[in-house]
């Protein structure tokens, strides 16, 4: 008996890339997706008055507004009023205000503040609190000039805010 020879051809499997994997998986849906759209047609075709699938409409673009003032005295209310200033218009070193309405700490406070004796008082305050980590702060000025970025400045306005709320200021 003649027999031929038999080759076993073993099949090498084939790795696929994300992006090959992506695009049939992509196929997929869309095959899927039709299939689906036909059902709902053929299901449908003897209602009447059917609608058809309403188009999908993003929801508007809600920006959230200022957070409430979590303090009720005014020079805790001026802090956090300064605070707010730096974050949204920029904070600055130097100088008290930069051309592109950035502020120093001073800056801002002064801005804020209701009247000269009240900005008087909140960098009073401000100090204070600036000094019981930095004993060697001369100055607001001088501080807020030796700061690398916003970061501590706004610590510190949050830092003295609350402790002119807990003594009532």
């Amino acid at each position: 008996m003649n027999t031929a020879p038999t080759t076993t051809e073993t099949a090498v499997p084939v790795e696929l890339d994300l992006d090959a994997r992506l695009a049939l998986a992509g196929a997929l849906m869309d095959e899927r997706l039709a299939h689906a759209n036909i059902a709902f047609e053929v299901d449908t075709v003897h209602i009447p008055a059917a609608d058809p699938i309403p188009a999908v409409v993003a929801p508007p673009i809600v920006t959230p507004g200022p957070a409430p003032c979590p303090y009720s005295t005014p020079l805790a209310t001026t802090l956090h009023r300064a605070r707010i200033r730096l974050e949204n218009g920029g904070w600055c070193t130097g100088q008290l205000r930069d051309e592109q309405g950035a502020a120093c700490l001073i800056g801002a406070i002064r801005a804020e503040a209701d009247s000269r004796g009240q900005a008087d008082d909140v960098c009073t305050l401000l100090l204070e609190a600036i000094r019981r980590d930095f004993t060697d702060a001369e100055t607001i000025p001088s501080w807020n000039d030796a700061q690398r970025g916003p970061r501590p400045a706004l610590l510190y306005l949050d830092r003295a805010a609350a402790l002119a709320n807990a003594r009532g200021l």
